[in-house]
């Protein structure tokens, strides 16, 4: 699902015009990666946190070149879901089978 299409569902569920539902959307990813940017975890209950993780400095071939290089340590973006949100994409699972 693209964002246009989450703001077309979202818009014809609640009653909202797309350009208040779009506006809305945008707003909650511009926190979220500001959130994170800042080094603040994001907890949404019953769906999932967005998280920071940090990656360790390692080394790492370069193939076509045959040499190793470094890759320094760095912060990554993750989202972990919630327990109710993976049972309910497991339920799904098992309704399409």
């Amino acid at each position: 699902m693209t964002k246009a299409e989450l703001t077309q569902e979202i818009s014809n569920k609640t009653g909202i015009d797309k350009r208040t539902v779009l506006t809305i959307i945008e707003s909650l990813m511009t926190e979220l990666k500001e959130s994170l940017a800042q080094g603040e975890d994001v907890y949404l209950r019953g769906f999932g946190s967005f998280i920071i993780k940090r990656r360790a400095t390692k080394t790492a071939r370069n193939i076509s070149k045959n040499t190793t290089i470094l890759v320094p340590a760095h912060n990554i973006p993750a989202f972990k879901p919630s327990k109710e949100f993976i049972k309910s994409i497991s339920e799904l699972d098992t309704i399409k089978n």
